[in-house]
């Protein structure tokens, strides 16, 4: 059977980047984005349907007769999307929400790394009634550590401690204010770990794993890596420091593959894009987190960089059948700088209008997140993170001032943007 038409699930510039790259290849490809954004609504059909309701996404797929569903966001896959479409005999690119679990609960995240050998930092999780054991543990690391909300928090469930006091208000926070809701009912404190921070993507049927190149994000809001943190202000691909093939099949053979193994072992194998958040410190590669999905902005930088169809590889793990290996990659870098809108990460302003984007470069990809288009077409902001510039180059500094000087065409009322996207930073530490 062909792949004659797809649905996107999601609204961001992560989605955008997906239906960007299956169009890539297949131009012919009738493309469906629920909901979609300013961006999507140009290559593709745009639906409003809620990304959590597993049964609306899955009988839009049955209606409009979908070969192939695409779940981009971690509640959508927590929600059961994809246990819901395949209930109906449509093939799906992403996890079961058992499979999604690897996500959704740190804690369960953390004992399948323990089980599977997969290298961690040490960790203790409770809830309010272990509260003595969750403090004596800060108390072993001297307040040096990550207290994390076990569920999904929108991404703001870490809070990185310096001293136990600021842990133990981190704990406080959690357990006794329910400051994430149910999400932090339960939390993990980790040892803090330092240095560079990468993340790579594996592709997987559930069985075999296709590696893509790797990637750097860079999550504080202002430049040297300081203020809050965000969902990722600019990415680049691949870091200097995990270029190499060596280092991808390292983490395939140590990281990637022991979890897929692990969750098929568990009755509960994971289909889609295994996201692993890692931090390569002194003593070597390890583990901060593993997402059941496309990282944002990171999927902005590598899809570019993929020199195979990148749709055949999505049916290929949809129907079991994916080769293992590391992906082909161009032999090139990407930048792609975050332009995000005035308040970002704290209250947004939305709807201010935005020029520009039609004086890029032909080959810099403006990929579209917070945005929406008035009935005369008029684009405006409508989200924390509203655009992604990205260009690509024989080398980062190449792509960067490519990304720069196109990005400098962009405008909106309070834009907000990095200008070290690219550069060397201060190695972080957390966990």
């Amino acid at each position: 059977m062909g792949i004659r038409r797809v649905l996107i699930v999601g609204t961001g510039g992560r989605e955008h980047a997906l239906a960007w790259a299956c169009l890539r290849d297949a131009p012919e490809l009738e493309l469906i984005v629920a909901p979609g954004n300013g961006g999507t609504g140009t290559i593709a059909e745009n639906v409003a349907v809620d990304v959590t309701d597993a049964a609306a996404v899955a009988r839009l797929a049955a209606e409009r007769d979908v070969d192939l569903v695409v779940i981009g966001p971690d509640a959508a896959a927590a929600a059961g999307v994809a246990d819901a479409c395949t209930a109906r005999g449509i093939l799906v690119f992403g996890p079961t929400a058992a499979a999604a679990h690897i996500e959704s609960s740190k804690i369960f995240a953390k004992q399948v790394m323990d089980a599977a050998g997969i290298p961690t930092a040490r960790w203790v999780a409770g809830d309010a009634a272990d509260r003595k054991r969750l403090s004596a543990f800060v108390a072993e690391l001297a307040g040096r550590c990550v207290v994390k909300a076990d569920g999904l928090a929108l991404g703001k469930g870490v809070m990185v401690c310096d001293d136990v006091a600021e842990a133990e208000h981190a704990l406080d926070e959690c357990l006794g204010e329910l400051r994430f809701g149910d999400a932090g009912r339960q939390v993990v404190v980790e040892e803090l770990l330092s240095g560079p921070e990468v993340s790579v993507f594996g592709l997987s049927d559930g069985r075999n794993v296709r590696t893509l190149v790797p990637a750097r994000d860079h999550k504080r809001i202002f430049d040297g890596d300081r203020g809050p943190n965000t969902g990722g202000m600019g990415s680049i691909a691949p870091p200097v420091d995990a270029a190499s093939d060596r280092f991808i099949n390292e983490v395939t053979q140590t990281v990637l593959a022991p979890c897929i193994d692990a969750l098929r072992a568990r009755g509960t194998p994971f289909v889609g894009c295994l996201y692993a958040g890692l931090m390569l410190t002194p003593d070597g590669v390890r583990v901060l987190e593993f997402n059941a999905r496309f990282g944002d902005p990171e999927t902005q930088v590598v899809l570019p960089l993929l020199d195979e169809p990148f749709l055949d590889v999505l049916v290929a793990c949809a129907r079991g059948e994916v080769p293992a290996g590391v992906a082909p990659a161009k032999p090139a870098a990407a930048v792609g700088v975050v332009a995000a809108a005035a308040g970002y990460p704290g209250d947004v302003r939305r709807g201010d209008v935005i020029t520009g984007i039609e004086a890029l470069d032909d080959d810099v990809y403006c990929f579209h997140a917070g945005t929406a288009r008035d009935t005369d077409g008029t684009l405006r902001t409508a989200g924390g993170r509203v655009l992604c510039v990205t260009a690509t180059g024989a080398d980062v500094d190449a792509a960067r001032a490519r990304a720069y000087g196109n990005l400098a065409r962009v405008h909106f009322d309070g834009m907000q943007a990095r200008t070290d996207i690219g550069r060397p930073v201060t190695a972080g530490a957390r966990s």
